[in-house]
């Protein structure tokens, strides 16, 4: 047990790394994918923290690590919500029993997270059961029913199977599910990406209502900006396993500094006729994880590449004017680009 301030981020990682092994080549050399490789976050409490990058950049592998769900090759994770202090890396036993109810995850895909052999009751309650959260059924009961009330399921929907449902009452059950456990921290995998714009919204602002109502922190992944400009406080961007800029979202958005952000955020659809034809076309596909560039990895695409690009790696930095050494202030904008001052 241990207490800390509310300075302390919940979840804070040290160059965490999760490769890979591949099989031999023909002259048996041995390879690795570098899923994440290096990975420096602070993760405050109560916050609605972005995570946003190309498929393949390696968000999900981060998710499934904080969630001691994938296994650590190199680093440190640790979580500490001010009742538990827990190494991600090392954790077991009733430690990781404990921590399971203190994290959660919401899935993409609501036709595919829940069974189609469950009532939606039944779906709720299986991790107050399979945890063993409550003495009795009729108190199993009573939870699944709070929690369904506050993310707007009706009472008689539990009665139902998942394939009574639309794709929104579908997210709202597996919100409910996620729920139901008092967690404390949410991984939010591309959790809105299988659904329509209009429900988008309406799930978007649920997620953020019950941040507030039962004080969580999310951690949301996301390829699509203008949902993480709606919802997150603050902002990570991802490249080829490594954090390329993080910044409080507001920040992020009005003055990205590394050329990858600057790419992503001119792809954003503009209704404003001056904006169109702006986006900045990243030209080439994101390398091999298996293989990755020297020095920076996204020199290969970068218009703005120089010879250093190609034979250092760009730390993450504090991106203000005279910022030159590593920060750790969490709400800080950091980047990783050598030349950022100059573009």
């Amino acid at each position: 047990m241990s207490t800390t301030d509310t300075n302390t981020p919940l979840i804070n990682t040290r160059d965490l790394s999760v490769h890979y092994p591949l099989r031999g080549n023909l002259f048996g050399k041995k390879r690795v994918v570098r899923a994440i490789d290096g990975i420096d976050i602070q993760i405050p409490k109560g916050s609605f923290f972005g995570l946003v990058g190309e498929s393949g950049s390696g968000k999900t592998t981060l998710g499934r690590a904080l969630l001691k769900a994938a296994p650590v090759t190199r680093g440190t994770a640790q979580y500490n919500d001010g009742e538990v202090d827990y190494n991600l890396v090392s954790i077991d036993g009733d430690d990781l029993k404990e921590y399971r109810k203190r994290a959660q995850l919401i899935f993409q895909d609501p036709y595919a997270a829940l069974s189609p052999r469950l009532t939606v009751r039944d779906i709720i309650a299986e991790p107050l059961e399979v945890m063993n959260l409550t003495g009795s059924r009729d108190e199993t009961d009573e939870r699944v029913r709070e929690i369904a009330k506050r993310c707007r399921l009706n009472l008689e929907h539990l009665r139902r199977y998942p394939h009574a449902f639309s794709g929104g009452q579908r997210q709202r059950i597996s919100i409910a599910r996620a729920l139901v456990s008092n967690p404390r921290f949410i991984v939010a995998d591309e959790s809105v990406a299988a659904l329509d714009v209009s429900i988008q919204a309406d799930v978007l602002n649920l997620l953020r209502s019950l941040s507030s109502e039962f004080e969580l922190t999310f951690l949301f992944i996301s390829h699509d900006l203008s949902v993480v400009a709606h919802t997150c406080d603050q902002v990570a961007v991802m490249y080829l396993g490594r954090l390329v800029e993080t910044a409080p979202t507001r920040e992020l958005f009005a003055s990205p500094k590394h050329p990858y952000t600057r790419a992503l955020l001119s792809a954003i659809p503009s209704l404003d006729p001056d904006d169109r034809g702006r986006a900045q076309k990243l030209e080439g596909e994101i390398p091999s994880p298996s293989n990755p560039p020297s020095g920076c990895k996204f020199h290969t695409r970068c218009p703005h590449a120089q010879k250093r690009c190609s034979e250092e790696e760009p730390p993450l930095v504090s991106g203000i004017d005279n910022g030159v050494n590593q920060v750790h202030d969490l709400t800080e904008h950091k980047v990783a680009c050598h030349f950022w001052r100059d573009l």
